[in-house]
């Protein structure tokens, strides 16, 4: 039914989401622009130039360099005790093995790549889409696009797992069906064949497994 599988990465497969939330929090305190999560949700799913964009355009002041490098240390440190993995992650991929399985995150290559090494997650993808392959990155259809075009099939032939607006966008505009499972944020469903509360339940609903 589905030529390959793309999966988002941080909010889908790995619970990294609630571990930036935190660590952003006490990065703005600490520089003294103290910001709520209703703020940081807003940067969800988003690649960094764009956060960065945001947030200057919210708050001129603030020192971002700074924000950033200790919101990165804070980020880091968190991860580095541990990556827990979203309810259901390797028991799909354990299920999808032998399948045309790739991963499209906003992340840079080496961010992904530290994070797939913490979570052992690293040897089911046999293609890894980053930041630092894509010039327009989610919303805009080009990662998975790019994706699709790296593994030589259709993108109407693929199936998406995303948890955010940004990332189903993203999915949805290159022609994908689209397995929304909200983490931090609700889905609105605009961008989505199926809403599922987990991973399993989302590969039934597509017919999956």
């Amino acid at each position: 039914m589905y030529d390959a599988i793309l999966f988002d990465l941080d909010g889908t497969l790995i619970d990294t989401e609630s571990l930036a939330i935190t660590s952003g929090l006490a990065a703005f305190a600490e520089a003294g622009f103290p910001v709520d999560e209703v703020f940081l949700h807003r940067l969800v799913g988003v690649d960094l130039p764009t956060a960065s964009t945001i947030i200057r355009a919210a708050m001129p002041e603030v020192p971002l360099d700074q924000v950033n490098i200790r919101w990165r240390q804070g980020f880091r440190a968190q991860i580095d005790l541990g990556l827990p993995l979203k309810p259901g992650a390797v028991d799909l991929l354990t299920q999808l093995a032998g399948r045309t399985i790739a991963l499209v995150t906003s992340s840079s290559r080496s961010e992904a790549v530290h994070k797939l090494a913490i979570a052992g997650l690293a040897a089911h993808f046999s293609e890894l889409v980053t930041l630092d392959d894509v010039t327009i990155p989610k919303p805009h259809p080009q990662p998975y696009l790019l994706a699709a075009t790296r593994l030589g099939v259709d993108p109407t032939r693929c199936l998406v797992f995303e948890d955010s607006e940004t990332g189903s966008e993203a999915a949805h505009r290159a022609g994908c069906t689209v397995v929304h499972i909200p983490d931090l944020i609700p889905a609105s469903g605009t961008f989505a064949h199926h809403i599922a509360p987990d991973l399993m339940t989302g590969a039934r609903a597509a017919g999956l497994i």
